[in-house]
């Protein structure tokens, strides 16, 4: 019998202990964002935002209802920009990170 552990569980520990996994989470739901899959984007933010500050500590940073925010994060949210660039910033600030774009031109 092949044991399992819970994804979100693996998430949060990977996150303890490993900063630049974090970052590249990150770094990962800002590129799908840009990139046009906002859909990977929020799930990813999701876990991140679980595995670092916790919805309810992102209640209090965003002034938005957690549960709002759990529905802007889920696989059919709908998050509008300015909740989206707070969710992010909050997460950015925990991380202690800056996110910067880089364009590249298409030949």
């Amino acid at each position: 019998m092949a044991l399992t552990r819970d994804f979100k569980h693996t998430i949060v520990e990977r996150v303890d202990r490993d900063p630049a996994f974090a970052k590249a989470l990150l770094d990962e739901a800002a590129t799908s964002f840009l990139n046009g899959e906002p859909d990977v984007a929020r799930l990813i933010l999701r876990d991140l935002v679980n595995a670092t500050i916790g919805f309810e500590q992102l209640a209090k940073i965003t002034h938005r209802p957690g549960k709002s925010l759990h529905r802007m994060l889920s696989p059919r949210g709908n998050p509008g920009m300015d909740s989206l660039a707070a969710i992010f910033d909050a997460v950015r600030s925990r991380l202690k990170v800056g996110i910067e774009v880089h364009t590249i031109e298409a030949s």
